[in-house]
């Protein structure tokens, strides 16, 4: 039986925390050496505490330093130097640089940060010209990395729609993050556990709702588009984070909750590391959690941060969750987590998994 092709996921994805420094000429933060010592291509950095409430920034090699998109915003792709930014992705880390407005510092004095981060493949991308390849019928460029199931796309947008688009991971996906790097709009999480054609904003707190110029496909070799500003603003710049689920180290699914403190136990089929949770059913706020910054299961240690808002980190009981050698258990009723006969999806990645290649289990923590 094979129970994974990943003995050790912090080869692919880590998280990482650090103290700013408050320098202008940069930070180099580098990752331990016996975990997720690479270079990282997409970086997802979140301020923890500070003098000022600072969104999440998300960073990429395809796109390149510098460029930094918000998940708490609307806002199209900022490249300025004048903010707080990434200015390099180095071979065991990346350089965190402090702007002059301190509303995008991730660099700032004495604050406390966190970055998760996975690796693609190193920076170097693939151009698939559709009409050469026979792989989709528009133009993309990806970044693929066919081990983690994990690939960054960009592209032009077209209209009119009812376009294929080339993603390079091989392998079905299992959910797939959007964002028009050009225009003021909403972010996009297209799930596989979410119904074609629905609307699912990251930087939003709404339940999911019917849009029927959304793209909604995802197969292993392409995923579709129609006429959406969201998915496929006509002439502007795009970006979208694929994933496909690997046994043992990823899985994008749902679950049903039960409303009760004996919550819900969600089987991953490894010990998690990082969890990011929404409720569909409902408007609710996302969650997203980790195991480095929350290395105990107990409630008064559930440090949550919320992708569609930009508050600092803080100590969340109605959402504390038992991370377990499979999967992870929910451990309050609250809405925004274990509702009563409310549906969540989620993504996950993780620490170990649960039985490794030579069948070596993992137990809980």
């Amino acid at each position: 039986m094979a129970y994974t092709t990943i003995d050790d996921p912090s080869a692919y994805f880590t998280t990482t925390l650090w103290t700013g420094s408050g320098t202008s000429s940069g930070r180099s933060i580098t990752n331990s050496a016996n975990a997720g010592n690479f270079q990282p291509d997409w970086l997802w950095i979140k301020p923890r505490t500070g003098t000022n409430a600072t969104h999440h920034q998300l960073y990429d090699s395809s796109r390149g330093v510098s460029k930094s998109l918000r998940s708490s915003a609307t806002a199209a792709e900022i490249a300025s130097s004048a903010y707080g930014h990434v200015s390099a992705f180095d071979t065991n880390g990346f350089t965190s640089v402090a702007g002059s407005n301190n509303n995008e510092n991730i660099n700032e004095n004495s604050s406390t940060f966190v970055a998760w981060q996975w690796k693609a493949n190193g920076g170097t991308t693939t151009t698939n010209d559709a009409s050469s390849t026979g792989v989709g019928n528009l133009d993309s460029v990806y970044q693929a990395n066919t081990t983690a199931g994990f690939s960054i796309v960009t592209w032009t947008g077209t209209h009119p729609g009812n376009h294929y688009v080339a993603h390079g991971v091989g392998k079905a996906l299992g959910c797939i993050i959007f964002k028009n790097r050009s225009d003021t709009a909403n972010w996009q999480v297209r799930h596989g556990d979410t119904a074609a054609y629905h609307l699912n904003p990251l930087n939003d707190t709404d339940a999911v709702s019917q849009d029927n110029t959304l793209g909604h496909g995802m197969d292993s070799s392409t995923f579709a588009l129609q006429n959406s500003n969201l998915d496929n603003g006509d002439g502007d710049s795009m970006v979208a984070y694929c994933f496909a689920p690997i046994q043992g180290y990823s899985k994008f699914g749902s679950y049903t909750g039960n409303g009760n403190n004996n919550g819900v136990f969600v089987y991953t089929g490894f010990k998690p590391a990082w969890i990011l949770r929404k409720c569909t059913s409902h408007a609710e706020q996302w969650s997203l959690q980790d195991t480095t910054r929350s290395p105990f299961n107990d409630s008064s240690d559930s440090n949550l941060l919320i992708p569609s808002n930009s508050n600092a980190e803080a100590t969340n009981t109605n959402l504390s969750i038992d991370i377990l050698s499979n999967g992870f258990k929910c451990r309050s009723s609250d809405g925004a987590g274990n509702g009563s006969g409310r549906t969540y999806i989620y993504l996950a990645f993780a620490e170990h998994p649960f039985v490794s290649s030579k069948g070596v289990p993992i137990t809980a923590r």
